[in-house]
């Protein structure tokens, strides 16, 4: 996805993680027009994201970005575009409060780092964009997709859970988050007790 000013100018580095301030160093904090630039390219790939998933409206926007306490990690191609560089895709985690039913359809208290939303443009998969993406922030977070909670996930996304991670068998939610076998066992194969370690979920 390219635009009319210089992406690696507001990027940096290959990939770049954003938070409420849209900042992603000293430079773009301190220039007003460099963080119109950033919200400019957060809130085309927001409706890029919704176009694709066909939602009604985007989930993601620089304006939700800056009242939510989520990350936002964007990736870019910075030979593209003449040099001036284009955006790949980005992936959106936060942490949510959730109540969630386990296979004894259990009520279990949760607080996993769950996938938001997750979009590579059209013209840049099949390429293994969204897989490098993807293991980049569970290298960040510290924690495994089975570990994890998936909003509203995409037949696209699922697919790509069940091939890259090998995660097909999900356990059915009265919400719109998806989890799945082995979110509610640790590292031994044990059962958990109700989740209130948060340490398990990339706290630590």
């Amino acid at each position: 996805m390219e635009f009319p000013f210089d992406i690696n100018q507001l990027f940096p580095e290959r990939i770049s993680i954003l938070d409420q301030t849209l900042a992603v160093s000293r430079k773009s904090s301190a220039r007003p027009d460099l963080q119109e630039n950033i919200a400019t390219v957060l809130d085309e790939l927001g409706r890029a994201s919704a176009k694709a998933q066909q939602l009604t409206a985007p989930i993601t926007s620089a304006s939700k970005l800056q009242s939510q306490k989520h990350q936002l990690y964007l990736m870019k191609d910075g030979a593209a575009n003449g040099g001036r560089g284009a955006v790949v895709g980005f992936l959106k985690v936060g942490y949510k409060k959730l109540f969630l039913l386990d296979r004894q359809r259990a009520h279990i208290e949760a607080e996993p780092l769950c996938i938001l939303d997750f979009y590579i443009a059209d013209n840049r998969q099949r390429h293994g964009y969204g897989l490098q993406l993807f293991d980049h922030m569970l290298q960040d977070k510290n924690v495994q997709p089975a570990l994890m909670a998936y909003d509203r996930p995409s037949p696209k996304l699922l697919s790509f859970l069940a091939k890259h991670y090998n995660l097909t068998q999900s356990i059915p939610q009265v919400n719109n988050f998806v989890v799945f076998e082995g979110f509610f066992f640790d590292k031994s194969g044990s059962r958990c007790p109700p989740l209130t370690d948060q340490g398990m979920y990339g706290y630590l």
